[in-house]
């Protein structure tokens, strides 16, 4: 047990609990007791406190320890959270200040309520719902697995349903100050995880370079390993196989995730239009630090880390890579504060999903199927209650899942909610595509996203002894599909060819073939297209604008 990282770890954890709770008195409006307030924090943050919350929101306590351990196993296929993050705020920019616009118009709380304003239909709005709750569950699962992977490093690395015990404190207590605060409680405590997270990165890529002979040096290590390795790893360069996936990995990537209900959470808790301008301008220095921590991978190898094994599962936890990193180099006092750093991480994105997921399902299904005159105050409380079943659910996932297949989950709720881009993010700009031709085309990519991941397998790897050194998987085993294994009707267009692409990609371009044909055949036989409650005006609203909504406005 290291208990000098634990005592600075349980000190700082103790401070964000305290402001968590304090944060509900937190620019109050008049009440929680309505979803602007309590799951859109009043939509009055200004630029600094949206920058902190969806810079804590995007960069999650995951992406902090499994960037830089994909690059420590696999190279440089890891630094495709780079361009991804790059190339994701010039696309967003002027998409994100619409649906703030229509949203205020409208007091819309979630996507699925734009798409149900937007075309009037309550099905597609329920697909979209359903969607963005899906995808977001294993998304909090993975939290978790950075959470617990600093909670094994500083020895509590328990087997069976008593090693979780810490993770289910770290939780009861996320769950209790979430229910009384809101979205304020994350954006308060965003402040405290984003200064330790700058603070911990730069010291560590000034210091550990240098202590390792320089990043010359640390390259040469890093390529001696990839070439050792049985994997046949990428090495610090790309393959010819690779690079496709790589670019189509990071662009399905940039255009998913602000399709995310959460990333969209934060972006409607913000004042105005100006505010959403100038955080798109300011986020990508997240993008710099998301750089530097990749290349701690190839310090790590360098340093010698040998990841933990997991005792629940009896297998190494590669996202032990880091914290093992910082507990061997630094001094105990500065680990502690690294291994707060990560692990408040995971509470600051694990709050604003579960309330995003829990705003969906109150607006989307309770209130449209199960409650249609439910009052501002059984939203509030509904999605209060939601959102501690979503976090509970979260915890399951780690418990009675193996860890590695909440990865897997997660790379499947990418592709997921990339099918819902025709009916979110386009119908911004159009109404267009038909009602029918978005839902038909929503079921053909889903169905056919989630059939190319199945097949997507891994052979087992054997050392030169012939001892198995990684267990094969027939299914879900990632989400690099060889161009050969695409098959149209039986027609193979890229047979023979080993080059490899991003499943997402491929299931989202057959959504909108099929969104466009069906939309054809619909507008030529005159088939109706639902009712657009919004007018072109809504769209270019902004603060002090007649046509806003009043916040908490029944």
């Amino acid at each position: 047990m290291q208990w000098t990282e634990l005592i600075v770890f349980s000190a700082l954890f103790l401070l964000v609990t305290v402001l968590g709770f304090v944060a509900a008195r937190w620019q109050a409006g008049s009440t929680l007791d309505h979803l602007d307030e309590w799951g859109l924090g009043g939509r009055k943050f200004g630029s600094w406190i949206t920058w902190f919350l969806v810079g804590g929101d995007l960069y999650t306590a995951y992406t902090f320890v499994a960037v830089p351990a994909l690059v420590f196993g696999a190279g440089a296929t890891g630094f495709f959270a780079l361009p991804y993050t790059v190339i994701l705020y010039p696309i967003v920019f002027l998409p994100l200040v619409r649906m703030w616009s229509v949203s205020r118009v409208h007091g819309y709380v979630t996507p699925a309520d734009f798409v149900r304003g937007r075309y009037g239909s309550h099905w597609l709005a329920l697909l979209i719902a359903i969607t963005g709750i899906v995808a977001t569950m294993p998304y909090i699962a993975l939290q978790l697995v950075g959470l617990e992977a600093v909670l094994r490093t500083m020895g509590l690395n328990g087997s069976g349903v008593l090693g979780h015990a810490p993770l289910f404190v770290a939780f009861v207590i996320l769950a209790l100050y979430t229910y009384q605060s809101g979205l304020r409680a994350p954006a308060l405590i965003a402040f405290v995880k984003d200064t330790l997270i700058y603070i911990v990165i730069l010291v560590a890529v000034i210091y550990l370079p240098a202590k390792f002979g320089g990043w010359g040096q640390i390259f040469d290590t890093a390529q001696v390993k990839y070439d050792a390795s049985p994997q046949k790893s990428d090495g610090i360069l790309l393959n010819a196989n690779n690079q496709l996936q790589y670019a189509t990995l990071a662009l399905g990537s940039a255009l998913a995730l602000f399709l995310y209900p959460h990333s969209l959470t934060g972006i409607l808790a913000s004042r105005g239009r100006n505010v959403i301008k100038r955080n798109m301008v300011a986020l990508p220095a997240y993008s710099l630090l998301l750089g530097l921590l990749a290349m701690l991978g190839f310090v790590a190898i360098s340093a010698g880390v040998k990841p933990i094994t997991n005792q629940a599962t009896g297998r190494a936890d590669t996202n032990t890579v880091i914290p093992v990193l910082f507990g061997q180099e630094f001094p105990a006092w500065f680990a502690g504060i690294a291994f707060a750093a990560i692990g408040i991480g995971a509470l600051v994105p694990a709050a604003i999903m579960s309330i995003a997921a829990a705003n969906l399902w109150t607006r989307n299904v309770y209130k449209e199927y199960l409650k249609k005159d439910a009052t501002p105050k059984q939203e509030a409380k509904q999605a209060k209650i939601a959102s501690l079943v979503v976090k509970f659910g979260a915890v399951a996932f780690i418990v009675f899942i193996d860890p590695q297949f909440s990865i897997d989950l997660q790379l499947i709720g990418g592709v997921m909610i990339l099918q819902t881009l025709p009916a979110v993010a386009i119908a911004l700009y159009t109404r267009w595509f038909h009602v029918y031709g978005l839902v038909i085309g929503w079921f053909v990519g889903m169905g056919w996203g989630m059939w190319l991941l199945y097949n997507i397998g891994t052979p087992e790897v054997r050392d030169a002894a012939g001892k198995v050194v990684t267990a094969g998987r027939p299914h879900f085993a990632g989400s690099a599909l060889a161009l050969d294994k695409l098959s149209l009707f039986g027609w193979q267009p890229f047979a023979g060819s080993t080059v490899q692409v991003y499943v997402g990609i491929v299931a989202v371009a057959a959504n909108l073939v099929v969104a466009v044909l069906v939309t054809l055949v619909a507008k030529k036989l005159h088939v109706f297209n639902g009712t657009d409650e919004t007018n072109g005006e809504d769209y270019h609203a902004d603060e002090g604008s007649s046509r806003v909504k009043p916040v908490a406005a029944h």
